[in-house]
């Protein structure tokens, strides 16, 4: 899941910055916004209460 949720929120930071990998320069601001949406991620999905909808995100056994 952690890999799942650092993917995502790198797609997340090129998507919005326009960049797919940040020049020197900007490489400690792209990756801190990593971080931050990762962090941000691990939050919502450990708050969210499994069972109630149908949210996919929420930690189930795969078959």
């Amino acid at each position: 899941m952690e890999e799942e949720i650092h993917a995502a929120a790198l797609q997340f930071v090129r998507k919005v910055s326009g960049y797919r990998a940040p020049s020197k320069a900007n490489a400690e601001a792209f990756d801190a916004a990593v971080g931050e949406i990762a962090e941000a991620s691990r939050r919502l999905l450990s708050s969210l209460v499994v069972g109630t909808g149908t949210g996919r995100l929420a930690e189930r056994p795969r078959r």
